[in-house]
């Protein structure tokens, strides 16, 4: 792979572990004040926007929108899993894997394109 093709992957990997510490991360403080909650989700998503503005911006000279996107997506789910085992110790079951392996399959299919 090369560096034009892996930068972005990388800044939306980075991007993704943010942003689900941002979603899911205030879950660990539940006596904290819900508009605090928001108020650090957001500052901390705004960092977040700093890695997947220039992920996206450097990595459409490489992908199609559609792989960009898939790209974000398979890394949000993949982050996910690690942000709950990490944080809340939920590993993932039989389903989820199932329906996670379905995803990947569609990704395939984005970046295979065998229907044109």
């Amino acid at each position: 792979m090369s560096w034009a093709a892996l930068v972005p992957v990388l800044l939306l990997a980075a991007s993704n572990v943010v942003m689900n510490i941002a979603w899911y991360g205030h879950l660990k403080v539940p006596h904290l004040a819900l508009w605090l909650a928001v108020l650090a989700a957001w500052g901390i998503a705004l960092f977040e926007y700093s890695l997947a503005v220039p992920a996206n911006r450097i990595g459409s000279a490489t992908y199609s929108l559609a792989e960009l996107k898939t790209i974000q997506e398979v890394l949000s789910l993949a982050t996910f899993v690690v942000v709950a085992w990490v944080l809340f110790d939920q590993r993932p079951g039989p389903s989820q894997i199932a329906g996670f392996t379905l995803i990947a399959g569609g990704a395939w299919l984005v970046f295979k394109a065998p229907f044109g």
